[in-house]
Parts: C-alpha cells; sequence; structure tokens
C-alpha cells in the first residue's frame, strides 16, 4: 500500500448519523463515504487528483541555490530535495529549465503550461516566514467496492477516555484520467520518487481506512488524506 503523508491537508471529518450505520454496517455506504471524501477534498483544494509528487520549497520563477556551509539542516534537505525534482521534472516538460550565465550548474526553472495544469502550491504559515510547498498531482481516485471491514471495540480499562468502537474499511479503488506525461516518464519518476509511486490505467489497488464511533454515537473518519511522493 502506499504510503501517505500524515502533515498534508486532510479530508474533511465524515460523519452520519450513528443509526444508519453503527450495529448495521453497509459496505456500499462505506463505499459511498469514501468517496464523497476524496471528491471533497479536490473540490475544496482544486487539484487534479490524489496522488502528490512533492517537489520542495520554493517559490516560481525559481533559480537554483548551492548547499552553503552556513545552511541549516533543513535548508540542506530542501535543497538536496529540488536537486532532484527539479530537473526531472524540466525533462517531463511540467518545468522551463535555463542555465545561469556564468554560473556552471545553476539553473533558472520556472512552470509551462503544462505543469500549471498539474501544479498544486500550498502556504504554511506556522512560522515567522511562510513556507510556499510545491508538487504536481494527478489521478482522481474511483473507489471500486468495499470488500471487508473489522470492528474492534476499546474500554476505558485500555486507556480510553471513553468507551470507543472502532472500524477498519478495506476497499479496492483505480485512478481515473492519468496524464501522459506520467505515463510515458513512468521509470524516470519511479528512479525519483520510488517503485510504487506510478499509477496507471486499468490497475486495481487496495486501501484500508478507519472510522471511530463518537461519543454522539455517530461514525466519524477523519485520517483519509493524499497520495504524497517525495523524492
Amino acid at each position: 500500500m502506499k504510503q501517505r503523508n500524515s502533515r498534508l491537508t486532510q479530508l474533511l471529518a465524515l460523519l452520519i448519523a450513528g443509526s444508519s450505520l453503527v450495529g448495521c454496517y453497509n459496505k456500499e455506504e462505506f463505499k459511498r463515504i469514501i468517496q464523497d471524501g476524496y471528491d471533497k477534498a479536490r473540490a475544496n483544494t482544486k487539484v487534479k487528483g490524489d496522488f502528490f509528487y512533492y517537489l520542495g520549497v520554493l517559490r516560481f520563477p525559481y533559480t537554483d541555490e548551492p548547499v552553503l556551509e552556513t545552511d541549516i539542516r533543513w535548508d540542506i534537505w530542501n535543497k538536496r530535495k529540488l536537486s532532484r525534482s527539479l530537473p526531472l521534472f524540466a525533462e517531463i516538460g511540467l518545468l522551463s529549465r535555463q542555465p545561469v550565465e556564468g554560473q556552471s550548474g545553476l539553473y533558472h526553472y520556472d512552470l509551462t503550461d503544462l505543469g500549471r495544469e498539474y501544479w498544486h502550491q500550498y502556504i504554511d504559515n506556522r512560522d515567522d516566514e511562510p513556507l510556499y510547498h510545491n508538487e504536481f498531482c494527478y489521478g482522481p481516485i474511483v473507489v471500486e467496492r468495499v470488500t471487508n471491514f473489522k470492528k474492534y471495540e476499546y474500554t476505558r480499562a485500555k486507556g480510553y477516555s471513553y468507551n470507543e468502537v472502532q472500524l477498519e474499511v478495506y476497499y479496492e479503488y483505480h485512478v481515473n484520467e492519468v496524464p501522459d506525461w506520467v505515463i510515458n516518464n513512468k521509470d524516470k519518476i519511479k528512479a525519483i520518487y520510488g517503485a510504487s509511486t506510478v499509477e496507471l490505467p486499468g490497475k486495481t489497488n487496495k486501501e484500508v481506512v478507519r472510522f471511530y464511533v463518537g461519543k454522539d454515537d455517530k461514525l466519524y473518519q477523519n485520517s483519509l488524506s493524499y497520495f504524497q511522493f517525495k523524492p
């Protein structure tokens, strides 16, 4: 299964009346809830899909910055990610790349028309200076079916603040609208982002998500997020 990024924007908490599911679990209803979650997340963020290739923190247009002795660890981490992601997507055609005059090995980057179509940026304002996280996204998820679910009951005796019921729901999905830049460059992308980071059309995938029953006897799910891959 793909690894999800826990930091990124999660889907809105999904809830339904407890009477409709609690004690009478329905696979079709779970399928609808999971699909609605992905659909609403895409609508809220206005992205092209549920699979994201993370570039790093930058603002376009961007010029390469060499690693300096005075850089803190985070700056080194970010620059190294950019040194792998930006050349890849320039080769694929989502970025333009021009050499910096008089500075060997450094380049100017900007979004192409194709890149802008699949580009997503989110801004982290938690620090004094905002961080502009950039990524390319594609592939909306289509839930095919829920295959199984398991019920777990937790009590105060096990350390929980109140008695709680959780359900692990197993489902299968495929990915729609996979663009040519993914299909035609799958090996290049895998070389940078990992062997299991490319979704192709016509393939069925498996995933699991956990629901829990709140104190109000309603069913919640707040851990779905899109798939993000880092170089």
